[in-house]
């Protein structure tokens, strides 16, 4: 997809928390995330310097994980359709 959906926690947004529009991103993902988990994102700003903040992934459903986790809808049916054709009759 290409694209992870993130919001910001309640009373927070981007001027409060001094983000510019400059900065560069990183986001680690646990191995087991869940629907609508709080992440860790730090922020680097072009100077160096960087914060961390929480933000809540916008991932709502089990089934939008798996899409995810697969590149994206188009993705998932192909593999499950290859898989179903692997299965014997």
């Amino acid at each position: 997809m290409g694209v992870l959906p993130f919001v910001f926690k309640e009373g927070q947004n981007a001027a409060s928390l001094g983000i510019k529009g400059d900065e560069s991103f990183d986001i680690e993902l646990p191995a087991d995330v869940e629907p609508r988990q709080d992440i860790t994102i730090k922020a680097i700003r072009p100077d160096g310097s960087s914060f961390e903040f929480q933000a809540m992934l916008r991932i709502d459903t089990a089934v939008e994980l798996e899409y995810s986790r697969n590149g994206g809808i188009l993705q998932t049916v192909i593999r499950k359709k290859l898989n179903e054709a692997k299965q014997p009759a």
